[in-house]
């Protein structure tokens, strides 16, 4: 039973492979246990050990087209990630917005085409276009809207 309001996610659209080795670190769990080793918060424990993926919010490749790898779940956040590759070889997550699938080309830049998964300035995003991840300033990474399911249209442009 779906609760009221609520979004159900399509986990068919994830890929089956592992995580991209050279962008996980495992985050030691503090058990609720202070620097000295002794218990500062109770009831805290076990639970299943995660793999955090680092996500690049602020893309500083720019220009250089990259296809999309991999869709894959993350277990530290509410949306999906993707595996993008560039030309160049070097390997990036990104949170992956919801129509984005395996293959398709992406890229950074000050003005692309206005297609899922691109990313440039504000200024040069069409009116009515969907838009998510939003930097407040160059090159500090996004901060509105990291979910995917969170998505805002854009009104006007001054």
């Amino acid at each position: 039973m779906q609760r009221r309001k609520a979004k159900m996610k399509n986990f068919l659209v994830l890929t089956k492979k592992k995580p991209e080795k050279s962008l996980t670190v495992r985050i030691k769990r503090t058990g609720g246990r202070g620097s000295d080793g002794r218990i500062t918060t109770r009831h805290i424990g076990g639970g299943a050990r995660k793999l955090y993926r680092i996500v690049e919010f602020a893309q500083k490749i720019m220009d250089v087209p990259a296809e999309v790898m991999a869709i894959e779940y993350d277990p530290n956040r509410n949306a999906f990630i993707a595996l993008i590759q560039y030309e160049n070889g070097k390997k990036n997550y990104i949170i992956a917005p919801e129509e984005l699938k395996v293959g398709d080309k992406i890229i950074f830049s000050e003005k692309a085409e206005a297609k899922i998964g691109n990313r440039m300035k504000l200024k040069n995003i069409p009116e009515g276009t969907m838009v998510y991840n939003i930097e407040l300033q160059p090159n500090k990474g996004g901060v509105f809207w990291e979910l995917k399911q969170e998505r805002k249209t854009i009104n006007r442009q001054n």
